[in-house]
């Protein structure tokens, strides 16, 4: 059989649960004389010696494809550092819903045989990219895969969100907060509040309100090339939070602007060649039971 990648990372959510099918995979991979790299949080799951082990930000230098094993939120994770490398992802589902990581531990050895032999849907996926300012300097930088959440944090009251798109007024709302979502998060914390399910392929961005003070607010989907400003109107200083995916970024001031547009790097997914995204939404959201 003749393999299109030589040298794959192996990225694993540190679990003991995940130790078999690690050493599945690393045992498959290297009796096919495929160089293996090792992320260095999952070498206590695998029984055997590693010949090479490195942190999942060296992993992109080294590698030409990398397999996640773990829910979305190691997927996640990956997808965000490996990004810059244009280093094409695999996700085994080894969690609960997986909207990402569609090939499960049963097919694992099938399905990969396909995809390494070059027999695979590649999809690109794009991030947003949330820019802290503070006195007009840059005092954080983050991407996200799924969204940007800007929320209210350790207050009882509701903040007041001023958004700008390309420098035009949207709307000034007081909420718990607002979610600035990809198509790839919309099944995720904006589905939840109520916002679209986004095509994959859609050159999209959502901003859904959480619990807004006026009802006839309503989630907008506008074009992934804008770029948004969002700013506090208040008068007392409040306790907001930001995230990005799962990353929290605290201590946010009412006089801090977020700036928010899409990342120029974008992730490579390999599919399985049956890959169905209305079937995966059929199954994991119950719809047609």
């Amino acid at each position: 059989m003749t393999f299109h990648f030589r040298t794959i990372g192996l990225i694993g959510k540190p679990s003991a649960a995940i130790a078999e099918i690690l050493s599945i995979l690393y045992n498959y991979l290297t009796e096919h004389q495929l160089r293996v790299v090792v992320e260095a949080s999952c070498t206590p799951f695998i029984n055997r010696p590693l010949p090479e082990v490195c942190h999942i930000s060296e992993l992109g230098k080294r590698c030409d494809l990398a397999i996640t094993v773990g829910g979305d939120g190691t997927f996640l994770s990956a997808a965000r550092t490996l990004a810059q490398y244009d280093v094409p992802l695999i996700g085994v589902n080894f969690g609960r819903l997986g909207f990402l990581v569609d090939i499960s531990p049963a097919e694992l050895i099938v399905k990969l045989d396909e995809i390494l032999s070059g027999h695979y849907i590649s999809e690109k996926r794009y991030l947003i990219r949330a820019r802290i300012m503070r006195d007009e300097q840059v005092i954080h930088e983050q991407t996200a895969v799924n969204e940007v959440v800007i929320h209210r944090w350790i207050t009882p009251s509701m903040i007041e969100i001023v958004t700008s798109i390309n420098g035009v007024f949207l709307n000034s709302q007081r909420s718990d907060g607002l979610i600035i979502s990809t198509p790839t998060g919309s099944t995720a914390y904006a589905l939840s509040g109520g916002g679209p399910i986004l095509h994959p392929s859609l050159k999209a961005i959502v901003l859904v309100p959480i619990n807004p003070h006026t009802l006839t607010n309503r989630p907008i989907v506008i074009d992934d090339d804008s770029k948004l400003e969002i700013a506090f109107n208040q008068k007392e200083q409040i306790n907001a939070q930001i995230t990005c995916d799962d990353i929290s970024i605290p201590d946010v001031l009412i006089s801090d602007r977020i700036q928010i547009q899409k990342d120029p790097n974008p992730i490579r997914i390999l599919h399985p060649t049956d890959y169905d995204f209305f079937d995966i939404l059929r199954v994991k959201l119950n719809w047609s039971s």
